[in-house]
């Protein structure tokens, strides 16, 4: 990391910062309706190799995007930066908007968070981005704040209007638990996550699908949930309770408002189930609580595409207890919740599937709880 940055800069950096990619284990579509969500960390992460620069200049350079960008800080708004580059500009931006003297930098930007695929590459590079920064420029940053200023960062600079389950799940989650995350309130509750002590695996199944949100359809589900509750006179979904659903779902004037309240009121509460699953240690049993929230998001959100359903069908199909798509959707990644000694036979079935079908071959690996955003040099 520093080699890379000292054969760009032809100058010694001041650090390193890491922040992960991850996986959401149930709780999707929650996050902006004031709800619960239910991430881990992923080992798989975004590095940060940076230093100051006096001139206000920020000059970044990214070994995925084979790409470089030379801005002026003083220039940065929205919609003015395009492409990768509009992620960590939006951070120094989004200080700056707050009120902290934060000025140049040369940035060089690393990771193994397989970009497009749902797992959150582009919170992970903001998380790193605004660690450093802050760290840098002597702004006093860290946790529930600083996921929350890389989340306005996505809002109003890159123009992606998700919720905070990314960013907070970059920053707060630790190794071998998942974030019970209550995004109205910011509360979190570690939960011990440890599937290889009942003999379980999650498997990551990553379509290849790409996962696009800056288009229409995620805000266009923005919009609708936000109707539901008005006419619902609720500040949010997360209001309305699983008893109160039927008559909720009266008082909505279309089907597409019933269908996009239904997921997002089931949804939240299968988090609830999942997790008292998890603390009463039979995670086994939560496998059809999964497979209820891909049906969920398939049927009533309609965020699901040929890829993420014949992966979540294979899958079942070799044996898992439960899979879901996780993540936006619209393409990305499956995770299946599976007996240790059935997942070479799963990965076989998938891509089998895959290749029937017609797609390209897919791509998996286990999913272990890591730790959040740090400095690592």
């Amino acid at each position: 990391m520093s080699a890379d940055f000292r054969h760009e800069f032809e100058r010694s950096p001041a650090g390193t910062w890491a922040a992960p990619g991850r996986i959401n284990l149930i709780g999707e579509h929650t996050d902006y309706n004031d709800g619960f969500v239910l991430p881990i960390a992923l080992p798989h992460q975004v590095t940060v190799t940076a230093a100051r620069r006096d001139d206000g200049t920020l000059r970044l350079v990214s070994r995925q995007a084979d790409g470089r960008a030379e801005l002026r800080v003083d220039d940065l708004a929205p919609g003015r930066v395009d492409s990768w580059a509009a992620y960590p500009a939006g951070v120094v931006w989004a200080l700056r908007q707050q009120g902290h003297s934060v000025g140049g930098l040369d940035l060089v930007i690393d990771g193994d968070v397989p970009p497009g695929a749902g797992l959150s590459s582009s919170a992970a590079l903001e998380c790193a981005t605004a660690m450093a920064a802050a760290d840098l420029y002597d702004v006093d940053l860290a946790g529930r704040r600083l996921a929350e200023l890389a989340r306005y960062a996505e809002n109003e600079f890159v123009g992606v209007p998700c919720g905070v389950m990314d960013q907070a799940a970059s920053v707060l989650c630790t190794a071998g638990h998942a974030l019970l995350l209550d995004t109205r309130t910011m509360a979190t509750t570690q939960v011990p996550f440890d599937p290889a002590a009942e003999g379980l695996t999650l498997l990551v199944i990553d379509t290849r699908a790409p996962h696009r949100l800056v288009d229409g359809a995620y805000a266009a589900r923005r919009r609708s949930c936000e109707c539901a509750a008005s006419v619902l006179g609720v500040a949010a979904l997360r209001d309305v309770d699983v008893d109160g659903l039927d008559a909720a779902l009266a008082a909505l004037p279309s089907a597409e408002l019933r269908a996009r309240t239904r997921h997002v009121v089931t949804e939240n509460a299968r988090v609830v189930r999942f997790v008292a699953l998890l603390r009463a240690g039979t995670l086994a049993e939560a496998g059809p609580v999964l497979t209820a929230s891909h049906t969920s998001l398939r049927d009533d959100y309609e965020v699901t595409c040929p890829e993420l359903d014949t992966a979540v069908d294979a899958a079942l199909s070799a044996g898992a207890l439960g899979a879901r798509m996780t993540g936006g959707g619209f393409g990305g990644c499956v995770i299946a919740l599976l007996p240790s000694e059935r997942v070479a036979g799963c990965v076989t079935e998938v891509r089998q599937a895959f290749e029937r079908s017609g797609f390209a071959a897919p791509a998996t690996f286990t999913a272990t709880p890591s730790d959040g955003a740090r400095r690592v040099a």
